[in-house]
């Protein structure tokens, strides 16, 4: 897991999940693969959030997932 330079606390994260789920589906519509994508700071983030507040942020694994679903249609054209 990749460490950052601040530690930032939930809020922090909260602030930033928006920007983080950006990150996220740049990361699938460049055709990341999964290890890769796991190793990053915005995966790390929200995978925090999502442990930390499982009801209000759903797992990073599932916004892969949707992020994946998403782009199937528009590759397909």
């Amino acid at each position: 897991m990749p460490s950052a330079t601040k530690a930032l606390t939930i809020g922090d994260q909260e602030a930033g999940f928006s920007t983080y789920c950006q990150a996220l589906r740049r990361l699938v519509a460049d055709g990341r693969d999964l290890n890769a994508i796991r190793r990053t700071v915005c995966w790390d983030y929200l995978n925090r959030l999502h442990t930390s507040l499982p009801k209000d942020y759903r797992s990073p694994d599932e916004l892969i997932q949707r992020f994946q679903k998403e782009a199937s249609p528009a590759q397909a054209d």
